[in-house]
């Protein structure tokens, strides 16, 4: 069957759906810790503790931060499941999208039941509701996202569209992002009419249905089979796992990249906190700062592939790791030098918004590259076992992020480290940004060993011959 490379049209409706996921996954991300772990300030806004929020799980950790991470080892089984699920597929529509049609309405659905827990009060009820939730979250953000992701390289047939699409998608999990981060400005305006928790649920509601219908947008509007004409794998999950493990790149690549997500995730969880807590400024420059922080970072978006061109991708990742740290480290400053909150604020997002241009783009288009590869090298299509393993080291570094957050966030702080209400410290906060600084360092050191010629060369000769 004959196909063709998609338009840039389609391309941008293709990015659409990453809108809708990383809005859902924004949500939780930014909200999980925020809702169950709230402030000082906004406890006397009227906002409940639903679980314990002190370090009591061996004395080192908070009951939310191990279920968050319980949940992640559980998504480890679920991606290379899925993932060869999706290579295998003889579906007549196509490997990828009918799965993605599938997930879409129960991941926006259980996105907003994560922060329904039904008691309100600390009880063992709401921590077994979050749990439940979180697992049932995880395993559908991978039934659409894993499928989604290995598109990237299934429609990006050369390196120009593999470039293209990945810009589009940074564009869309960025804005998608700052999506997720409106509450902070919308909810306050309802907390005159309805509770605290609800001020916040009916946006969450409000947000999920958006992101359903743009993850709803590129699975029917777009043909699979138009575009894509793959061999199934015969390989079951566990063969193909190992296969993509045996790739001593892409292992190299992921390493990396697991550093880059809990140095990123840990920044994320924490911007509300290092606003509120930090700075001693009002939640809404949450939102301000990371809209800031996101339309300075676009900018950047049309010089990324030109630097692709003329610096290759390895060194221009090299340089947004290290860019993010520089970002860290002022960030660990806020409180040691003389300066107001919101300046720092202002050269946190001027110094960040560069590094996360390179860092949003470049990665996607380095795992569209390596499965090709390997694709080339083997003869066997395994797209979404790459790409599923690059959803598990996001996932994974993001389940780290919210088990280091939760447990180094209160350090230095007054109270009972045990008590149920504990809130976060600025000392704390400190802990977190020196954290992240030394991770993003070593994702750069990591990736120094990516041998980029070696990948380039094989895809160079197969685009020759063809």
């Amino acid at each position: 069957m004959k196909t063709r490379r998609l338009t840039k049209r389609e391309m941008r409706i293709f990015a659409i759906g990453q809108l809708g996921w990383s809005t859902l996954g924004g949500i939780i991300n930014t909200w999980l810790v925020t809702f169950y772990l709230p402030t000082t300030g906004s406890v006397e806004a009227g906002a409940k503790f639903y679980i314990p929020t002190g370090l009591v799980v061996f004395g080192l950790l908070t009951v939310l931060g191990l279920i968050t991470f319980a949940c992640r080892i559980f998504d480890a089984v679920t991606d290379p499941w899925i993932a060869s699920l999706s290579d295998r597929s003889r579906n007549p529509k196509g490997r990828r999208i009918p799965f993605m049609q599938k997930a879409a309405v129960p991941f926006a659905v259980i996105t907003v039941l994560v922060f329904f827990a039904p008691i309100e009060s600390i009880s063992s009820i709401n921590i077994a509701w979050i749990f439940i939730f979180l697992i049932l979250f995880y395993l559908f953000m991978t039934m659409y996202c894993t499928p989604y992701n290995a598109l990237i390289s299934e429609f990006g047939k050369t390196q120009e569209d593999r470039m293209y699409i990945s810009t589009a998608i940074s564009f869309t999990y960025f804005f998608g992002t700052l999506l997720a981060y409106m509450p902070f400005v919308l909810a306050g305006p309802l907390q005159a009419h309805v509770t605290y928790a609800w001020s916040y649920r009916i946006w969450f509601i409000v947000l999920a249905v958006i992101a359903m219908v743009c993850m709803l947008i590129p699975s029917f509007l777009l043909h699979e089979k138009d575009f894509v004409d793959a061999k199934p794998s015969d390989s079951n999950a566990f063969k193909s796992l190992k296969a993509t493990f045996k790739n001593r790149e892409f292992l190299k690549f992921a390493a990396s990249d697991i550093a880059y997500w809990i140095g990123l995730t840990l920044f994320q969880t924490g911007l509300p906190f290092f606003v509120k807590v930090s700075m001693e400024l009002d939640e809404f420059y949450t939102t301000v700062f990371l809209g800031g922080m996101t339309v300075l970072s676009v900018l950047f978006y049309p010089f990324v592939s030109r630097m692709v061109r003329r610096f290759g991708k390895k060194k221009l990742v090299i340089t947004g790791f290290l860019g993010l740290a520089l970002a860290y480290l002022i960030t660990a400053l806020i409180g040691i030098l003389p300066l107001p909150g919101i300046v720092f604020g202002v050269i946190i997002c001027v110094v960040a918004a560069f590094p996360m241009a390179l860092l949003g783009i470049i990665p996607q288009s380095i795992i569209a590259d390596v499965a090709e590869e390997d694709g080339i090298v083997t003869g066997e299509k395994r797209e979404g076992m790459f790409f599923a393993a690059r959803t598990f080291a996001m996932k994974f570094g993001q389940s780290i992020a919210m088990l280091v957050f939760t447990s180094l966030a209160v350090l230095g702080t007054t109270q009972d480290i045990t008590s149920n209400d504990l809130t976060a410290s600025a000392f704390g906060l400190r802990i977190v940004a020196i954290t992240a600084v030394v991770f993003c360092v070593a994702g750069a050191v990591i990736l120094s060993f990516y041998n980029e010629a070696k990948i380039m060369k094989t895809i160079a000769k197969k685009e020759d011959i063809e």
